[in-house]
């Protein structure tokens, strides 16, 4: 048997190994998909998920601007934006030349990677690999098991109205705002994740009889 035959088999051998774990069902979060805003994508969020298990670190956490601490909003108002600033991207501007020097250096893929793509397709094959600063903001509701969760790649989110209605179901209610920020190449967690070392309290008012 050649070397090439070896190799092949080889690759052949581990890619049915693949196919066979990829055709098992797999685990998802309890509570389910966030919203997505800007360019964060699915591969991306199952990034944060993991990262979610890493010790609290506040040393680059977002600073929010609004919601305002202890705020009260009307129960007829419309839907806000909560916005923040991030030294993570500030940081990462200052840095950009270096960065894009460290992505272009990337390993390139093997001989045969085209065998493993054909029985079980990457990420590539759907959506690009995410690259930046990403935030996941989560929204807890008192009385819902899951937060309201959305993923985005902006410093802002303008609250849907679905969510905002979720939120008025505890109105009178002190709501809790944690914003979780991380550096992902390819996907892939390169710092952080930070979170707010206390997370943003604010409110919904009652309807007044």
């Amino acid at each position: 048997m050649t070397t090439r035959q070896r190799l092949l088999g080889t690759a052949c051998a581990s890619a049915l190994l693949l196919l066979t774990s990829a055709c098992g069902k797999e685990e998802e979060p309890k509570c389910g998909e966030p919203l997505y805003g800007g360019s964060a994508t699915d591969e991306a969020w199952r990034t944060m998920v993991d990262a979610q298990k890493k010790p609290l670190d506040s040393s680059l956490a977002v600073t929010l601007m609004s919601p305002a601490e202890g705020e009260t909003f009307a129960a007829s108002a419309t839907p806000p934006a909560f916005s923040w600033t991030s030294p993570l991207r500030a940081s990462l501007e200052r840095d950009t030349p270096s960065r894009l020097a460290r992505a272009s250096a990337r390993p390139s893929r093997g001989p045969l990677a085209w065998l493993g793509e054909l029985l079980v397709p990457t990420a590539e094959a759907h959506l690009p690999p995410y690259t930046g600063d990403i935030y996941l903001v989560q929204v807890t509701v008192p009385g819902r098991e899951c937060p309201i969760e959305v993923l985005t790649s902006e410093l802002s989110w303008q609250v849907d109205a679905a969510s905002w209605a979720t939120m008025g179901e505890a109105a009178g209610q002190e709501l809790s705002l944690q914003v979780t920020s991380a550096y992902l190449q390819d996907n892939r967690l390169k710092e952080g994740p930070y979170r707010l070392a206390t997370p943003r309290t604010f409110r919904r008012a009652a309807t007044t009889p």
